[in-house]
This record gives structure tokens, sequence and C-alpha cells, in this order.
């Protein structure tokens, strides 16, 4: 891209003119990175800024059917899942220590004709196989540099880089996380919260096989999962582990040595797996929400954790984040300006509703868990009942948490469709 020369007397050279671009993306995380590939797909030119940073710390993805739709369209998959084991069955296991507790809840995929409801995958397999994919794929400039600037200038949307370059888009995906800077230049309102939580990320071995099954143990200090990965090279079985703890027992576990979590990790899953080992380094994330007031101004759009973030809970999370790009392409890309008003209205309009269900949702459930209070108790073991006893409510849940298939989810994310 152009950049700033000094004349050879020292003063600062004439600005080269900007190149332009359909769609420029801020942010090269998983959600930036797809989000370059679904515009590129369909023709667009793309700029996208940042850097892809893969980070093994323990943390994965779980990718339900649509994301996985999603990627097999855009030719993704194949690289992703020879890291990705499938999740055929997820269960809730009601570990509170209530009065009042629920039975085990077991979903399993073929109840609702499909092999599995999706894939868990590490963070960093999945950002390196995109960006591989994004660095050779034709129509996206991806120079690695981030963003310094930007201006909504109305016709087009005016974008400095960290390296004096400049660019025009006509429509802007700021897909840069919870601290947006295009989202704060772009006047969006957001509301924050935290929990009195953190979340303990590693990975494990362990003796016992999976079986595809994810396991969710619902305990006083949040979600205590247990997400299925495929074999070591050497045939070990391995799970991933997402444990949700105060902030000050987090640094107790986290100082732990390595024999020493295996243990308390086993004894937390009450051997469900039997003995474990710990396989990979740990990370630890605090727990906090966010949500806007908009999904898009001017010609700015807002993609995964730049537009809403919760707790772990369920998979939504940057399986959200894909939702929000499938639909945003959807609502501009039958227009001759990808940023014009009625395309990035409509969907402002689409994500309010989805995404604020689904934030609600996640968060009403995370606070039952920390309230123990005993109608909370009651109420979150008569629901967890019902599904448990009533097929038909617990294929209707599986659905929607699925968001496949129905009348708005974007093309995509079809699974008639996927290659």
């Amino acid at each position: 891209m152009p950049q700033l020369n000094d004349t050879a007397n020292g003063s600062m050279a004439p600005a080269p003119q900007a190149a332009r671009y359909d769609v420029a993306v801020i942010g090269a995380g998983a959600a930036g990175l797809v989000a370059a590939l679904v515009f590129a797909r369909d023709g667009y030119s793309v700029l996208l800024m940042g850097a892809a940073r893969p980070v093994r710390d323990g943390r994965t993805v779980a990718l339900l059917d649509g994301s996985v739709s999603l990627l097999k369209r855009l030719g993704a998959w194949p690289s992703i899942e020879a890291h990705a084991a499938p999740l055929a069955t997820m269960r809730i296991v009601d570990d509170t220590g209530s009065l009042v507790r629920a039975p085990p809840v077991s979903f399993d995929s073929a109840e609702i004709g499909l092999a599995a409801f999706g894939f868990n995958v590490e963070n960093a397999d999945l950002v390196t196989a995109l960006a591989d994919l994004a660095a050779r794929q034709e129509g996206i400039a991806f120079p690695g540099t981030e963003l310094q600037s930007l201006a909504d200038e109305g016709e087009a949307v005016r974008l400095v880089l960290a390296d004096g370059s400049q660019a025009m888009a006509c429509l802007v995906v700021a897909a840069d996380g919870r601290r947006s800077q295009a989202r704060d230049r772009a006047g969006i309102e957001t509301r924050d919260w935290s929990y009195p939580q953190v979340a303990l990320t590693a990975i494990f071995s362990h003796r016992l096989p999976h079986q595809d099954t994810s396991t969710e143990f619902h305990t006083r200090e949040g979600a205590f999962t247990l997400v299925p990965l495929p074999a070591s090279t050497g045939g070990a079985h391995r799970s991933s582990l997402v444990w949700m703890m105060s902030p000050d027992r987090a640094e107790r576990v986290r100082a732990l040595d390595d024999a020493a979590l295996a243990a308390a990790v086993e004894r937390r899953a009450h051997s469900l797996l039997g003995p474990m080992a710990v396989d990979g380094p740990r990370g630890v994330v605090p727990m906090g929400g966010l949500s806007v007031k908009r999904y898009a101004s001017g010609r700015i759009a807002l993609v995964g954790e730049a537009a809403h973030v919760f707790p772990p809970i369920g998979a939504q999370g940057l399986n959200l984040g894909l939702r929000d790009v499938a639909t945003l392409r959807d609502c501009v890309v039958d227009t001759a300006d990808p940023g014009e008003a009625a395309g990035l209205a409509a969907y402002d309009r689409g994500r309010r509703l989805d995404v604020g269900l689904r934030t609600r949702g996640v968060d009403l459930l995370n606070r039952s868990l920390l309230s123990g209070l005993l109608p909370v108790d009651l109420a979150r073991g008569i629901g967890l009942s019902l599904l448990d006893r009533i097929g038909p409510l617990r294929r209707a849940v599986m659905r929607t948490g699925l968001a496949a298939d129905e009348p708005t989810t974007p093309s995509l994310m079809r699974r008639a469709d996927a290659a």
C-alpha cells in the first residue's frame, strides 16, 4: 500500500492517493478473518487490518453446525477438521449441591437428525488455518498492519494504518474485539458488566474415552466444562477444560503444579474421564459481558466481540460472531454499495433480537448458578427436569441453540447447500 515519504530536504511529501476497497475489516481474529473471506468470496475487494496472533492458552471453540457449514463454503474446513473433534452429545449435570437438584440432561444430536452438533477445535489452530487461507485468497490485501485511525467521510471511510498508509472503504467491518477502536469512533454506546468469576482454561489427556460428549457441570462458582478434542499423535484421549471460579481461587489453582492441577480437575469431574494429565499451557480469562445499542452506524458495522460478550456457556460466543458476519453479508451483498444505509439498517434490526435473547439467556443462567437462592434453584431445576422428560421441548431447545435452518438463518450457514 502507498506510504508517506520524506522529501530530500526533510519535508513531508504530499500524501499519495489512498488505495480504495469495497470492504475494510478491522481485526484479524477468527471473526475478522472469516469476514474478510466471506466478502472476498463474493468478489469484493477487501483490506484486512491487524495481525493474526494465535495463542495456545488452552482455549478452544465449539463450532456449531451452522458455523461448520459457513467454513465449508469458504474452503476453510479441510484444514480445520484435522484438528477438531465432533460433539455428538452435550450433557448438563447439576453439581451445585442445592437441596433442589435436577437430573442430568443429555442432548443427543441424533435426536434432531445430525451426526454431531458441531466440532471442538483449539483457538490457535482455527486462527492459523483461517489466516493461512486469507493470505492466499485473491481479493484480500492482508498487510499485517494495525489501524491507527478512521473517519467516516460520508461516501466512504478513510482509514490510516500504523505504517502511515491510507485507504478508503465503502464498508468497515469492526471485528476488533471488546475494546473496539472502530466502535468508539462510530459513537456506538455500550453496556459493560462483570462477574465475580474468571475462567481457567487448559487441555488434558485422560484414560477413558470422551465418546464425543461434552459435559457441563453446573457448580456454585459457574460452569465446569470438559469438551472433546482429537486424540494426540500418541493416541491419548484429550479434552479441553473451561473452569469458572472466583479470581482468588483461580490464582491458587493456576499455581498448582501439573500433577496437582490434574488431580483437582479429576475430582471436580467426579473421575468421569478417569485419571488426567495436563497436556499444554493454561490460561485465565476474566468473565464479563458487553452489549451495544446499535450494531451499525454510518458505514461501520460491528461483529463478534465488538458487538457482544458473555460467559462461555452453551457455545454461543464465536458462533454468534460468525452469524453476525453471515447476516451482514446477506444484508448488503445485493447492493451496489455495501456500506449504504438501507443494508446496514437491516443488519442492525436483524441482530438486535437474536443477540439480545442469547445474551440475556446466558447471563440469566450464569447468575442463577451464583445466587444460591432456593427459589432460583427450584426454577432452574424444574426447567432442566422438563427438558429431560419432554422430548419435543428438548428438541426445540437444541434447534434453537444451533440456530440452523430457521427462516432467519443466514444463507451461508444453512446446512442443505453446504459443500
